[in-house]
């Protein structure tokens, strides 16, 4: 019998991107929770520039 997978209630686990998935390179600064790739990939849309 196995035992039910409990919810994350802090830690890495608990935080995921809200695009892919990913637990890794999580962007959480204004609330975004956006992992880097997606970040880069969404971020001009979001209002984010690129100064260099």
């Amino acid at each position: 019998m196995k035992s039910k997978k409990r919810e994350r209630k802090f830690g890495k686990g608990s935080r995921a991107c809200r695009r892919c998935g990913r637990h890794d390179g999580l962007i959480r600064s204004y609330g975004l929770y956006y992992c880097r790739q997606c970040f880069r990939e969404v971020g001009r849309k979001l209002g984010f520039k690129k100064y260099s």
